[in-house]
C-alpha cells in the first residue's frame, strides 16, 4: 500500500468526518487523535472545526507554498491507550506533522512514539507542565499553562477576599497537573486546599465529590475536568445547598459548559488563554468571525474551536518558513523564527529553547442566557 492510499483509508476511517482524498501530490497531512465522541466530544470537535476553518480557505486561496494543508483526524474518546494507537498508526502511514491533539493524558500517551520518531507535535489542546518541561524539540505549545491559568484563578480569588478555596479535578494526569497549579499558587499565599474531591475521566460520577467538598462549606471551588463531569459537580453541589463559587481553566470546554448548564451556569467564571470569539475586539476575532460567516458552515464561535482557528494559523506560518521544499526539521526552524509575532492580537514568541508561544491568560464569565460574557 503507497502512503497515499493509507492516508485515504485514514480518512476514510474518520466516517462522520470524512475528508476529501488528496487532490494532489503537493498536499501536507497532518495528523490529529482527539475525542470526537463520548463526553469529552465537544472539545475534540470544536478543536478540530476551527483548525479545518482556517486549513479550508487557505486551501482555497492557494495553500501555502503551492502546498494544501489537510487534516487527518482520528477518534480517542479521550482514553489514552486510543490515542497511543492513533498516534502509532499516524505515525507509520507517514503523516508531515502531528497537530491539535486534545488532553493531557491522551498527549502524554502519544509522547514517546513522537520524540522517537522525532515528529513535530504542534498546539496540543493541554497546558500540563508535563509536555513543557523538560523541554522537547519536537513539542510547540501556542496556549498558555495551567500553572498560568491557576495563578490567576487564585489571585482573583483572594484579591477579592476569598480564602477558603477547594478543588475538584479529574482523577488523571490532567487533573493532578491543574491541582498542582492551584495548590501552587496557594502555598505562595501561605494558604492551601481546604477540600479536595476526584472524578474518574470520561465519567459524571460526582456523588463522593460533592460529599467531600460542600459539607466543608468552601468560598469557591476550582475545578479541573471536562465540561460534562463539571455540570454535573455544580448541579449537585447546588442541590446539597452549596452557595459558593466555581471556576474552571479553558480545558473544561467554555461554551459547552454553558450548554449543559443553562441558567445554572450564571457566575461560573472560566480561565482562558486564547482571545475573546465573540465579539470584533480583536483583528484575528474579526478574522475568525468573518471566516466561520464565509464557510456557510452552521456552527457557533466558541473559544475551543477559536484555539483550532490560531493554532492552524500560526501552524501555515510557520510551514511557509519552511520553504518551497519542507520538512520536518524546516518546519521546526521555520516555527522558531516566529518570534515576537502578532498575529492579529495575539502574539506568539518561539524560539530555539522556548517552544511556549503564549502567556496570555484571562477571565470570562457565564451567564443565564447561555453565553460567555468577557
Amino acid at each position: 500500500m503507497n502512503r497515499r492510499q493509507s492516508l485515504k483509508r485514514l480518512a476514510a476511517a474518520t466516517a462522520t468526518f470524512a475528508l476529501p482524498a488528496m487532490a494532489q501530490d503537493k498536499t501536507i497531512v497532518l495528523g490529529q487523535s482527539a475525542a470526537l465522541t463520548g463526553p469529552a466530544a465537544q472539545l475534540g470537535i470544536q478543536m478540530r472545526a476551527g483548525a479545518n476553518l482556517y486549513f479550508e480557505a487557505l486551501n482555497a486561496a492557494g495553500g501555502v507554498n503551492g502546498h494544501r494543508i489537510e487534516l487527518v483526524t482520528l477518534d480517542d474518546g479521550y482514553e489514552p491507550d486510543r490515542c497511543k494507537s492513533n498516534t502509532d498508526r499516524l505515525i507509520k502511514d507517514k503523516v508531515f506533522a502531528l497537530f491539535g491533539y486534545v488532553g493531557t493524558p491522551t498527549s502524554l500517551a502519544a509522547l514517546p512514539l513522537v520524540t522517537e520518531a522525532k515528529i513535530p507535535f504542534f498546539a496540543p489542546f493541554t497546558g500540563a507542565e508535563a509536555l513543557r518541561d523538560p523541554f522537547n524539540r519536537y513539542i510547540f505549545h501556542v496556549r498558555a499553562s495551567y500553572f498560568q491559568e491557576t495563578a490567576l484563578i487564585v489571585n482573583q480569588l483572594v484579591s477579592l477576599g476569598l480564602r477558603k478555596i477547594a478543588v475538584f479535578h479529574q482523577d488523571d494526569a490532567y487533573g493532578k497537573a491543574g491541582f498542582e497549579g492551584v495548590r501552587r499558587a496557594l502555598k505562595a499565599r501561605s494558604l492551601e486546599p481546604v477540600a479536595t474531591g476526584t472524578v474518574v475521566r470520561n465519567s459524571v460520577d460526582v456523588a463522593q465529590a460533592v460529599k467531600s467538598i460542600v459539607p466543608i462549606r468552601p468560598d469557591a471551588v476550582v475545578q479541573i475536568s471536562a465540561y460534562k463531569s463539571c455540570a454535573a459537580f455544580i448541579r449537585q453541589a447546588r442541590k446539597a445547598g452549596y452557595g459558593g463559587t466555581f471556576y474552571n481553566v479553558s480545558f473544561v470546554g467554555t461554551q459547552a459548559l454553558a450548554d449543559e448548564l443553562g441558567a445554572q451556569g450564571n457566575g461560573v467564571v472560566v480561565s482562558q488563554v486564547m482571545p475573546f470569539p465573540f465579539s470584533t475586539t480583536t483583528v484575528i476575532s474579526r478574522e475568525y468571525l468573518e471566516a466561520m460567516r464565509k464557510s456557510g458552515k452552521d456552527a457557533k464561535p466558541n473559544y475551543s474551536s477559536m484555539e483550532g482557528y490560531i493554532a492552524a494559523k500560526v501552524f501555515a506560518e510557520g510551514f511557509k518558513r519552511a520553504g518551497a521544499s519542507p520538512s520536518r526539521d524546516g518546519l521546526i526552524t521555520g516555527l522558531e523564527s516566529l518570534q515576537n509575532a502578532n498575529f492579529g492580537g495575539f502574539n506568539v514568541n518561539f524560539g530555539p529553547r522556548s517552544h511556549v508561544a503564549s502567556n496570555f491568560v484571562d477571565l470570562s464569565m457565564l451567564t443565564e442566557d447561555g453565553k460567555v460574557r468577557h
